[in-house]
């Protein structure tokens, strides 16, 4: 079993200089793929400067040579999938077959309205991510396909060149809800990433997954499962708590589940959601530079689960 190790870029109130310095760090320190988030407004405030998620990833994609390229997640609601669909198909060309496209529904209105989006209720969000996926994986595979959903449409479309990953370029849908989110990842996702409020119920929501997949006749083992998690990490146990309680008092005390401690703190907490059924993990680390936590983490913890 090979682990897959992701991490987020600095996006928000940060330059490009640090974005692309970070991106070359972890392709260098050996991680398998970067993240960007999709979001239009900074996060927690609306009025903290962002960088747009696929102009990032098409810049990063061109400085590197081997990680994946992800987001996480795109909001189907910001780009008609036609369209998004022959942008991931460009880069995964310009990569050389690299780009993962992380999809949602999408949740914080404000930038909806503010963009000038429809944001309709949850439910038909959820149908909107399913009809992306079912377009964005026709346009990927078929000739000239057409399409009539009640929110997207497409007729006879050409998506030249097509992705250079086949049969498409990995999908991966975040998210949790257990009736309809989960049924939509057990039917098109590649990759279903539990979102790091819901780590805690990872072995729960991988049931669940397994369940809808049992439904419709899909082999789980088919979908990779992917945990969002924070990481604080430390060389010894005084770094560690120093760290952790510096995390606590920027979050104001909410922390979540995370993973934080010694390397081998880490290593044992991987290993627990590993047999949960976890195979991927895209890491925030903790740090107003995380090149330096994500160097540790690379040197102690990746070594010791590759082994």
């Amino acid at each position: 079993m090979t682990i897959h190790f992701g991490a987020t870029l600095p996006q928000i109130k940060r330059t490009w200089a640090e974005t692309r310095a970070t991106a070359l760090e972890l392709e260098a320190l050996g991680f398998d793929s970067v993240w960007v988030n999709d979001h239009l407004y900074g996060i927690p405030g609306p009025q903290l400067p962002i960088f747009e998620a696929w102009t990032t990833l098409s810049a990063v994609g061109a400085i590197t040579a081997r990680v994946q390229l992800g987001t996480l997640v795109s909001p189907v609601g910001f780009r008609n999938p036609a369209l998004l669909a022959k942008i991931a198909a460009t880069l995964d060309n310009i990569t050389g077959g690299r780009v993962i496209v992380g999809l949602g529904s999408g949740w914080f209105e404000m930038e909806f309205s503010g963009y000038g989006f429809d944001f309709p209720p949850l439910r038909e969000r959820l149908q909107q991510l399913d009809e992306a996926a079912t377009v964005m994986k026709q346009l990927w595979t078929e000739p000239q396909p057409s399409f009539a959903g009640k929110h997207f449409h497409t007729s006879s479309v050409f998506c030249e060149p097509k992705p250079v990953q086949q049969p498409h370029p990995p999908i991966l849908i975040g998210g949790g809800g257990e009736q309809v989110l989960l049924r939509l990842a057990a039917r098109h996702a590649d990759i279903w990433n539990n979102l790091a409020v819901n780590q805690e119920q990872l072995a729960h929501k991988v049931a669940v997954l397994r369940r809808h997949c049992a439904a419709i006749g899909r082999d789980p083992a088919s979908i990779q499962v992917s945990q969002q998690t924070m990481v604080i990490i430390g060389k010894d146990g005084a770094e560690a708590q120093a760290r952790i309680e510096k995390a606590r008092a920027v979050y104001g005390g909410h922390l979540g589940a995370g993973i934080a401690g010694t390397p081998q703190d880490c290593i044992d907490k991987i290993r627990a959601y590993v047999d949960a059924g976890c195979t991927m993990f895209i890491i925030e680390f903790f740090g107003r530079d995380t090149r330096e936590p994500a160097r540790l983490f690379a040197e102690t913890v990746i070594p010791a689960l590759r082994s």
